[in-house]
């Protein structure tokens, strides 16, 4: 799981004022690891696939990624003029077997999020809505018919995804959601709205949840490419300080048409949904282990280069210390997210376990984030550096697939056998 990199090349364009950026890498084991990346040489517990597969995407975050992200983020526009080259990775789909997706094992899954998201949240979200929320529910819920017609173009990226679940007065409290369906002759016919929908206004297939006539909680597809859609409507949601990269979308739903056979087969209860989660929040907790990293790399980076009161700061005390807490930080998220795939392999992973990795990534992540940006001082806010992109997309990843709080009950939940939601 080493990411270390030697200090040299910028990855960035647009850069005004320092010389410390992205660095480049060095896949030296004893350099990676005298770095704090890999201090417990987690990289010697992967398999040679695993590996590969982590270093394809680790080239497109420096190579392609890292170089253009702060221009799109400070425009709070979505570069998709790489989805065409994340669709060339092959890794849409991710653990999904078969149906043209790559079928890779969890732990790989793992390593994209953690590797997009050290390139840039705003991307790595995209990846994880995509291939995620969308691809892995119609995986988990979907008819074989389902499965065979949607997941091939999915994996290709000739058909982009987006999972439709929370609301704009329903967020951590996502079971009471008011989006209704209504059986019409060979149609279910949706209405209300849905918001923070990541992929909303790109996505060619969105999933929609709502509650039918019976009670019943189902997931709708929405096909964006038939021509009878006109009742779907979704506007790019503004003025975010988080994810400015990442198009997400309030949408109304008036009166929009779904063929019968677009709902998931396998979605009756809100426990279906929670499956879907479970798997979405042991993505987050990889992408947080990336920012985390991509935080400490950059300001480890700059604490060998800055110079004040006439040596390198990285020699003072206080900054070491920031440091030694950081790696001990993404060292505990390193080995809590390894063996939650290794169970997650074992099909042993439940919604708590999936709750305890997002409870612990996201905390320690959004503290080493917090330590880089003070490390850098009045650098820490300037995009060039990169550090104050992941400390201000952290507090996304903080929130999204469920808050620290939500996580802390349903982990309180299992270890108390009493649930303490209203």
């Amino acid at each position: 799981m080493s990411t270390s990199r030697s200090v040299g090349d910028t990855g960035r364009r647009g850069a005004a004022t320092d010389e410390v950026a992205t660095p480049s890498r060095n896949t030296s084991d004893g350099f990676a690891r005298s770095q704090g990346t890999d201090f417990f040489a987690t990289d010697d517990l992967l398999t040679a696939e695993e590996l590969s597969i982590r270093d394809r995407v680790r080239a497109f975050s420096d190579e392609q990624l890292i170089p253009v992200a702060n221009d799109y983020w400070e425009r709070g526009e979505f570069p998709r003029e790489l989805v065409p080259r994340y669709a060339e990775l092959a890794v849409a789909g991710g653990a999904i077997r078969n149906y043209g997706c790559p079928g890779m094992s969890s732990v790989a899954d793992g390593l994209v999020a953690l590797e997009l998201a050290r390139g840039d949240g705003s991307f790595s979200t995209f990846n994880s809505v995509h291939s995620g929320l969308a691809m892995s529910s119609i995986d988990l819920l979907g008819s074989e018919e389902q499965k065979e017609r949607w997941l091939p173009p999915m994996a290709r990226c000739e058909k982009l995804g987006a999972f439709a679940l929370t609301e704009p007065d329903h967020g951590s409290d996502v079971v009471r959601l008011e989006t209704r369906a209504r059986r019409d002759g060979d149609c279910w016919v949706l209405n209300g709205a849905k918001r923070w929908i990541g992929n909303g206004t790109i996505a060619d297939l969105v999933l929609v949840w709502a509650r039918d006539e019976d009670g019943h909680v189902g997931g709708f597809v929405v096909d964006r490419t038939e021509d009878n859609q006109a009742g779907y409507h979704a506007s790019v949601i503004t003025g975010k300080t988080s994810n400015r990269a990442l198009w997400q979308a309030d949408i109304r739903l008036e009166d929009v048409r779904v063929p019968a056979e677009n709902r998931l087969a396998g979605s009756r209860t809100f426990a279906d949904t929670n499956r879907c989660l479970t798997k979405s929040r042991q993505t987050i907790a990889w992408e947080a282990l990336g920012h985390a990293i991509g935080a400490y790399e950059c300001a480890l980076a700059y604490a060998k280069q800055r110079e004040q009161f006439g040596r390198r700061i990285a020699g003072f005390q206080l900054v070491q210390d920031k440091l030694s807490h950081m790696v001990a930080d993404i060292t505990s998220m390193q080995l809590i997210c390894l063996r939650m795939a290794q169970l997650q392999a074992e099909g042993r992973v439940g919604i708590e376990h999936a709750s305890l990795a997002k409870l612990n990534t996201a905390t320690g992540a959004r503290r080493v984030c917090a330590m880089a940006r003070d490390i850098l001082g009045g650098n820490g806010i300037l995009l060039d550096h990169h550090v104050a992109r992941h400390h201000a997309d952290m507090e996304a990843v903080y929130t999204y697939e469920g808050t620290d709080t939500v996580q802390s009950l349903i982990v309180g939940r299992a270890v108390t056998g009493m649930s303490a939601f209203i």
